[in-house]
């Protein structure tokens, strides 16, 4: 019998989780990309072991990599954009907070998207209907909650909206600092925590569309029901672009008005 999408984007995610565990600690070779940044053996190996899951299952589908780039059918509309390892500095210094994200797009939708902790053995998971984690076999429908006031900021490059926007420079506002209070996660696994209801937050600018960084974290907050939309309010992935996740409206309005105070004034 022919394996679902969701049972599929879990199975990938739990294969490349546990490439990135068996790898934790050790001598990991470092491979150098660009601006700074690296891969390591764990990101190359878990992006093998997450594309045999898919390619298995799926021969003719697409697969976007983080490390190996696109591969597959040019003429598949259902390409599975894959990040083996988010967080990869913080492994490297053997700093447990990273996270293993797949999402599928068809049709121009992301329809079943996964995140997995490799070290907590949780998966984030979605059928686009509703958001989950599956912890022990056991599947707990996600509620996200704003009561912890914690927002996660991604202070790390790019920043296409730095002359309007900058996450560092709303960490001072003292609005911000009366409301909330900050955290700096550096994975996409705190995307995962809004949905969950570990964050109220999470904020970040940058050009997001396909991005294997952040397609399953934006999925799943969406299907719990979390406020998704770009740093300027607009819909995700338009104009300005950037992300702000909240689990409630309140929360919402209150970033999106301390944005707002960095756009210089008219007139």
């Amino acid at each position: 019998m022919s394996i679902t999408d969701r049972d599929l984007v879990i199975e990938a995610v739990q294969a490349g989780a546990a490439i990135v565990r068996s790898h934790y600690g050790s001598s990991l070779t470092r491979f150098a990309k660009f601006a700074g940044d690296f891969a390591t053996t764990a990101d190359i190996e878990a992006e093998k072991a997450i594309t045999d899951v898919l390619r298995t299952a799926r021969p003719n589908d697409r697969v976007l990599g983080e490390e190996g780039g696109h591969t597959g059918n040019g003429d598949s509309d259902r390409l599975w954009l894959v990040d083996p390892l988010c967080g990869t500095l913080n492994f490297a210094v053997r700093n447990m907070l990273a996270s293993v994200n797949v999402a599928l797009r068809a049709d121009g939708q992301v329809t079943v998207a996964g995140s997995a902790d490799p070290f907590s053995d949780e998966v984030f998971w979605t059928d686009s209907a509703a958001a989950y984690v599956r912890h022990g076999g056991v599947d707990q429908r996600l509620a996200p909650s704003a009561e912890s006031r914690l927002v996660d900021v991604n202070l790390d490059p790019p920043f296409p909206n730095h002359e309007v926007f900058s996450a560092a420079r709303m960490l001072v506002d003292e609005e911000f600092i009366a409301q909330f209070r900050p955290r700096v996660v550096s994975t996409t696994l705190a995307v995962a925590w809004v949905a969950a209801g570990r964050r109220a937050a999470y904020v970040t600018d940058g050009h997001l569309r396909d991005s294997v960084h952040f397609a399953a974290g934006i999925a799943l907050c969406q299907a719990a029901g979390c406020v998704v939309t770009g740093i300027d309010g607009q819909p995700v992935h338009t104009r300005a672009g950037g992300l702000i996740v909240a689990a409630d409206e309140k929360t919402h309005a209150s970033l999106l008005n301390l944005v707002a105070h960095q756009r210089p004034r008219k007139g």
